[in-house]
């Protein structure tokens, strides 16, 4: 008889013991190799299904192993980071210092990530009062580590060199910046390196009654009389300067007028998209939102100025840091 036992069967079946007609003989022989076939390929199959279980499984188990190796890895970095804040924090003056400094003051800082590229600054030299929002390139750590830089900077140039007026805070600033850039950027990976910072910075002398403001980008808002009055910053950053090619920043000075509310800032804030149509909130509605805030206290000024962020930002991304410092002179 045939190998195949199924075939077997159904011939018994079929025949009931008699022979086997010789005319069958070649078709028959033809379907036992087609029923050997099919036997040995379901056996296949069965083969191949169950090695595919078991390679499925290893690799479910290597894929839990790489998610869990990951996942312990991202702690690691998040708490890093965490930690990085809290440096942050503690190199930026304390609401405290700040209120104690300029109690008719407020900061609205507001990092896009868990640290921030944007830092503000505050010391006390020779009778005046130094204050400065900076917006350093990028966000993030990146941005978190410029603003190291640039505050070590700051602090240098006053408490060391001796320095209060703004224009030639931001000279130093800016060779300080540069140099520490120019010595990073010897390698191949980081070479070609723009990073920078643009920042706003006011000196306040209440004893002659002056203010002073430099630049780089960024503007000094001042409302007074019903007005509100803008000075530029020069049209380069921090951090680019070349040895061959130093540009020097303007130094604005004005009097002091009891009553001036200003304000120094980073991009972030006129950058929002946000609103019914996802639009940028722009400078144009920046300023009417200054002026409409600034006759109430600086308590009353913030929580006008984060409500009107969130609002404006609704369910949108944040899409940069944001600080904004007002002051009442």
């Amino acid at each position: 008889m045939y190998n195949s036992k199924l075939l077997n069967r159904q011939i018994k079946k079929y025949l009931r013991g008699a022979p086997i007609p010789q005319e069958m003989e070649g078709l028959l022989a033809i379907v036992n190799d087609a029923y050997n076939h099919y036997e040995e390929n379901h056996k296949l199959l069965q083969r191949a299904l169950e090695l595919s279980s078991i390679e499925l499984n290893q690799a479910k188990n290597r894929i839990s192993l790489t998610l869990s190796e990951l996942n312990e890895k991202n702690e690691d970095l998040l708490s890093s980071i965490h930690y990085a804040r809290l440096i942050q924090e503690a190199i930026l003056p304390s609401e405290d210092r700040f209120r104690t400094v300029l109690p008719e003051s407020f900061v609205f800082h507001a990092p896009r990530d868990i640290v921030s590229g944007d830092f503000y600054w505050l010391q006390e030299y020779d009778d005046k009062i130094l204050v400065a929002a900076v917006d350093c390139t990028g966000h993030g750590v990146p941005g978190a580590f410029m603003s190291i830089i640039g505050n070590n900077a700051l602090n240098a140039a006053v408490r060391e060199e001796g320095l209060t007026t703004p224009s030639l805070i931001l000279d130093s600033l800016n060779r300080g910046v540069s140099s520490t850039l120019r010595s990073q950027s010897n390698s191949s990976e980081s070479a070609g390196i723009k990073d920078g910072m643009d920042i706003a910075l006011i000196s306040i002398d209440y004893k002659n009654k002056k203010v002073e403001y430099a630049g780089a980008y960024n503007p000094l808002y001042v409302i007074r009389d019903g007005n509100l009055l803008e000075t530029k910053g020069d049209k380069f950053p921090i951090g680019l300067a070349q040895d061959d090619d130093v540009r020097l920043f303007t130094n604005h000075s004005f009097d002091l007028k009891e009553g001036d509310c200003v304000y120094i800032f980073s991009d972030g804030y006129p950058d929002q998209f946000g609103g019914p149509q996802g639009k940028k909130f722009k400078y144009d509605n920046f300023r009417s939102l200054l002026f409409k805030i600034h006759e109430l206290s600086p308590r009353k000024q913030l929580k006008m100025v984060q409500q009107g962020f969130a609002d404006w930002k609704g369910d949108l991304p944040q899409l940069d840091d944001v600080l904004l410092i007002g002051l009442r002179l």
